[in-house]
């Protein structure tokens, strides 16, 4: 029994302590890349973007489409290189908790579907970026040990 805790256990937290980096700084780099671009794009279409919560019923829509799309594409650009991680990801959570509520909760019947949203998903990652930070490969890091 012992030589099996030890294989199922001991061996997996063995390896998971020297791949600790790897988790934030693939989640950082992916979600990072997705939201500079739709940022991106959202800033390059911004009176479309406007017209979007408009119909959304997104109070102040001429304010608040510029300010989730800066959102998007400066926190992306952020993330990738993990400076001010804990910030960005707390931003673009609320981004995402903001696209949940008006865009997609008409469409929500079930907790299935509420996890499997997309945006749901994205709300994980930046939850965790937050609490957990850039990792050991990020600026952040580099500043935090000064």
């Amino acid at each position: 029994m012992n030589i099996l805790v030890k294989w199922l256990i001991e061996w997996p937290r063995s390896v998971a302590r020297h791949l600790a980096w790897l988790g934030p700084l693939v989640a950082r780099i992916v979600t990072g890349w997705v939201f500079l671009w739709t940022g991106w794009g959202k800033l390059t279409h911004l009176p479309l973007v406007i017209q979007n919560f408009e119909g959304w019923g997104i109070p102040a829509p001429g304010l608040m489409a510029p300010l989730a799309s800066g959102i998007e594409f400066f926190g992306g650009i952020l993330l990738i290189v993990g400076l001010l991680t804990r910030i960005s990801a707390g931003a673009l959570g609320v981004v995402m908790i903001v696209a949940i509520a008006t865009v997609q909760w008409p469409e929500v019947d079930s907790f299935l579907t509420l996890v499997g949203l997309e945006e749901v998903m994205y709300l994980a990652l930046f939850l965790w970026l937050a609490i957990a930070g850039a990792g050991r490969i990020s600026i952040d890091y580099h500043l935090e040990k000064r």
